[in-house]
């Protein structure tokens, strides 16, 4: 036998039903306000990426201006200096130019002939002397900065070694070696002496030959 439903019962039925579907559309909404949320974070976080994205282009660029200002200064500031060091060597060397015979001929070297800044230029050698001063025999080779160093000594040593290549009729001489420097860093006149080299400092009111009597110049 079948239970009669009542109105009672169906509108519980509608009830339940009615809560169910509240529920489903609450979660429903919930879940949509959610996608919507992470969404609008999501925009969110897109859009600060692309604002530091064109930050970060903006610095490149920036640096990279600033790198190109930079690399412009530092070229004028090198053609500079180079100008300024090759004005100083020019005037080390008519300083030291006029004296040269004088002070090799007090040291027993009877050099006669001065060539300022000798070149040469043949197949695998190329080289300037600074000062060249010669005889029928021998010659000095002087190497004039304004501010002698070690590397400076070293290089020129370089250069004595070379010389008789890249001036092949100087073959047969007996050739020394001379650094002069208006100023020269610590120990670096004591270091060219111990090399062989005399060495050339300024005195009064021109310069002077400071090595002593006891130094035997070495020979190329």
């Amino acid at each position: 036998m079948s239970i009669p439903v009542t109105i009672d019962d169906v509108y519980k039925l509608f009830q339940t039903s009615q809560e169910q579907f509240d529920r489903f559309s609450a979660e429903a909404d919930r879940r949509a306000a959610e996608a919507d949320r992470r969404a609008a974070e999501a925009d969110r976080r897109a859009a600060e990426a692309a604002r530091r994205s064109a930050e970060a282009d903006r610095r490149a660029a920036e640096a990279d201006r600033s790198m190109a200002r930079l690399e412009k200064t530092v070229e004028r500031t090198t053609k500079a200096v180079e100008a300024l060091t090759t004005r100083w060597g020019r005037f080390v060397e008519e300083l030291v130019e006029p004296a040269i015979l004088r002070l090799f001929q007090e040291k027993g070297i009877d050099v006669k002939e001065v060539y300022p800044r000798a070149r040469t230029k043949r197949q695998g050698f190329a080289m300037e002397i600074d000062i060249l001063a010669v005889d029928d025999t021998e010659l000095v080779l002087v190497e004039c900065k304004s501010r002698l160093s070690k590397d400076d000594v070293d290089e020129f040593l370089e250069k004595l070694i070379r010389f008789k290549n890249a001036f092949p009729h100087y073959g047969s001489y007996k050739a020394y070696g001379a650094v002069a420097g208006i100023e020269i860093n610590e120990g670096i006149d004591r270091y060219a002496y111990r090399q062989g080299l005399f060495v050339i400092k300024p005195s009064g009111d021109g310069v002077a030959i400071a090595n002593d009597d006891d130094f035997r110049p070495v020979t190329w």
